[in-house]
């Protein structure tokens, strides 16, 4: 056993990585094709922002009860993986046939929970097998979701011109399939502990170490940091291609190029940002990063057409996605590693109930007002968060 976990570990960074694109290349797509069904369904700004609200009240719901449930099964991570890309696939082949806008609601809830029930698994598994480059091997993790976030938009964009959104999606569908069927054999066994380690008693049970992860003041500054951040992202998802479909009149093509552009950064950026707060500390990156999110969000106001918004949507995605990582490896660092998934669940649970919430409200302001105010409201996220990550205390690395 001990050398399948250790043939499992040198597999393990890629397999999930691939993992993980194809659920950013769906998820990112669907933002792509955002106008598309708003034109369809004849919805307002914000009720094509409730459909993302939809997607993280989906995500969150399953995340701290998945989180549970993932390391009560530890030893069958590999399976629930592969589940998982099979119920994103599901949820795609809904979305495409979708007739009536709650048959979109629950395909998009079906990708939205298999992807977010994915990262719990993939990330402990990651933080457990890498404790030395946990900050630098969970932000290649990351990486495979941003070719995902890239290569989706992009090659969507082009489709549109040939397909409908719901042909698009329809063969979507097809590759989580596929890749699930793949992951059976290639992640097998990536929940296993090592010997020593399944044969040593802990002093505590789960359910005790479970309890006290709620009374972690650390633990809850990271969550509201984290929620934060989230409700910012999905707040400029929401309003960036109603903006550049409505008020610039950008095609297709040249709309998912500019959400891709949002991203592409993150390719460069996101091992270098994990590895520097494996070097120095999590807290010295995110401070600065968050910062800089946040002057991002106010240049794009001023910056919001033309070569200008290229440039200012290129500075937005140097930490808008970096971030992540960091916040799981931070959090991993706080908790033990028997109830590491559960934590992650937890975590994630209330930011993505407080990332509900910015899509309607962001929608609302962009409807009302204008680019500008929504923008104004992403930028005072990151403020709130810079200041809070500022006056947290992490434990040493």
């Amino acid at each position: 056993m001990e050398r399948d976990i250790r043939d499992t570990s040198k597999f393990m960074v890629t397999a999930l990585a691939v993992g993980h694109s194809v659920f950013h290349w769906i998820l990112q797509s669907f933002v792509v094709v955002l106008p598309e069904i708003q034109s369809a369904f004849q919805l307002s700004a914000i009720g094509a922002g409730g459909i993302l609200s939809a997607r993280e009240l989906a995500s969150g719901a399953v995340r701290l009860p998945g989180g549970i449930l993932a390391d009560i099964l530890r030893k069958h991570w590999g399976l629930l993986l592969a589940v998982c890309l099979f119920i994103s696939g599901l949820g795609c082949i809904a979305i495409g046939v979708s007739p009536f806008y709650s048959v979109l609601l629950v395909g998009v809830a079906l990708v939205a929970m298999s992807h977010s029930l994915w990262h719990l698994p993939s990330s402990a598994a990651l933080g457990y097998h890498f404790p030395d480059k946990r900050g630098l091997v969970l932000s290649l993790h990351g990486v495979g979701g941003s070719v995902g976030d890239v290569a989706g938009p992009l090659i969507t964009g082009a489709l549109l011109i040939v397909l409908t959104w719901q042909g698009i999606l329809s063969v979507y569908a097809i590759i989580p399939i596929v890749f699930g069927i793949c992951a059976i054999w290639a992640i097998r066994n990536i929940g296993r502990l090592r010997p020593e380690e399944q044969s040593a008693n802990s002093n505590e049970s789960r359910q005790l170490m479970t309890f006290r992860l709620f009374a972690n003041f650390t633990l809850w500054g990271i969550t509201v940091v984290r929620g934060l951040r989230a409700m910012a992202l999905v707040a400029l998802l929401c309003t960036l291609p109603l903006y550049l479909e409505h008020e610039l009149d950008m095609n297709p093509f040249n709309r998912g190029f500019h959400i891709g552009l949002l991203i592409v950064m993150g390719l460069v950026a996101k091992p270098l940002a994990g590895h520097l707060s494996d070097r120095f500390s999590r807290k010295k990156v995110m401070v600065p990063g968050l910062a800089w999110s946040c002057v991002a969000a106010v240049l794009m106001i001023f910056l919001s057409d033309g070569i200008g918004l290229t440039i200012a949507i290129v500075l937005m995605g140097l930490f808008l996605y970096p971030d992540q990582p960091i916040l799981t490896a931070a959090t991993l660092e706080i908790v033990g590693r028997r109830v590491s998934a559960t934590a992650l669940g937890l975590v994630t649970f209330v930011s993505f109930i407080m990332s509900a919430i910015a899509p309607l409200v962001a929608g609302g302001l962009y409807q009302s007002f204008g680019m500008s105010s929504a923008l104004y409201f992403i930028a005072g996220l990151f403020g709130i968060a810079t200041l809070i990550m500022l006056g947290l205390k992490l434990p040493q690395q």
